[in-house]
């Protein structure tokens, strides 16, 4: 099942909002085909894992355990139900980590194959399988996106200087950092930030996808020359419209002040499952405040620094799930556990 899981993570950043998925068909302890869900739209892990199978060993698949990290789908989407391509090779038995929480499969899958006759054993790994597809989980369950936190602050507990351009962390730490905006659905800051940082907000230090970018600029301070203005990559910016030739820059009017709950339910409707913030320190205050946050990734720079704005203030309630290093820096993350990620 970790393979399985291992496998998924190749999809990482082309599948949303369908989950990471993978699929190994394994005959007598012997791999003999493996598949991960590539591309949202495309095909699904266990077709791939099914079509891997050299013709020598075609023979096989009869005979063979599939093993998968979400229940095969059910339903007519954008491709035929996984599961009737599972009854049409006779595939004798099924292992699964998760059912799949979306209402068009929400176990069906599972009732389809056991009314075949295939053996069929779930919750293997569950909870790694839940936080592998936190995301998804949480989108189909919640109707918004995944909100992620992120910020980096030195060992005194500062963020940045007012009017200042800071690195906080280490080089490797913005190459992980680019990592998880080629991972997420898009990316937010700011209007201090985009002002302060003139950020471009893409993954070009990781080589992925580039996320939806998106800016509050509410009052139009953000210069048209500044890099979120560029109209190089899709761009949401909230704030009066600009004058100019723009063919992937959106404007939205916005009312006087930040309207976080519209942004999430605009970005629910557009198919954006995950949310990656970074800033500034008032933003992120203001997703700690109204609880509208489900993970934190903190970054810890062992250096102290001369600053005046102050790190948020980690709230209450949070679980630890992962803690790395990187480089020099520190690397925490939490989720927030009033969230479940399965039920």
């Amino acid at each position: 099942m970790r393979r399985c899981f291992n496998l998924a993570l190749l999809g990482a950043g082309h599948v949303a909002p369908n989950p990471m998925v993978g699929a190994v068909l394994v005959h007598e302890g012997r791999i003999i085909g493996e598949g991960w869900h590539q591309r949202w739209g495309e095909a699904h892990a266990e077709v791939h894992c099914l079509r891997s199978v050299l013709p020598e060993n075609r023979h096989l698949i009869p005979y063979s355990t599939l093993y998968c990290s979400l229940e095969p789908c059910f339903h007519f989407g954008k491709t035929p139900p996984c599961v009737n391509l599972i009854l049409e090779h006779k595939i004798p038995r099924v292992v699964i980590a998760n059912i799949d929480p979306n209402p068009k499969v929400a176990g069906q899958g599972v009732a389809k194959m056991r009314a075949a006759g295939v053996e069929v054993q779930t919750g293997i790994l569950e909870e790694e399988g839940a936080w592998l597809n936190r995301s998804f989980f949480h989108w189909i369950r919640h109707n918004r996106p995944y909100v992620v936190l992120k910020w980096a602050q030195s060992a005194n507990g500062f963020i940045g200087r007012t009017g200042e351009r800071v690195a906080v962390s280490g080089p490797l730490v913005q190459r992980l950092v680019h990592r998880w905006r080629s991972t997420s659905d898009a990316i937010l800051v700011g209007t201090t930030t985009a002002l302060t940082d003139n950020p471009k907000l893409d993954a070009r230090l990781y080589g992925g996808k580039n996320p939806l970018r998106i800016v509050f600029d509410i009052e139009k301070k953000i210069p048209a020359e500044y890099n979120i203005l560029d109209d190089s990559i899709e761009t949401w910016v909230f704030g009066p419209a600009r004058s100019g030739h723009f063919t992937r820059t959106h404007f939205f009017s916005s009312e006087d002040k930040i309207n976080l709950p519209n942004l999430l339910q605009q970005l629910y409707q557009a198919n954006r499952a995950t949310l990656l913030v970074e800033g500034g320190a008032m933003l992120l205050k203001q997703f700690l405040e109204n609880n509208l946050w489900d993970e934190i990734r903190l970054i810890e720079h062992p250096g102290s620094m001369g600053g005046d704005v102050k790190a948020p203030v980690l709230p209450v309630g949070m679980a630890l799930k992962e803690t790395y290093r990187v480089g020099m820096d520190n690397i925490r993350i939490f989720c927030n556990s009033s969230v479940s990620l399965k039920e």
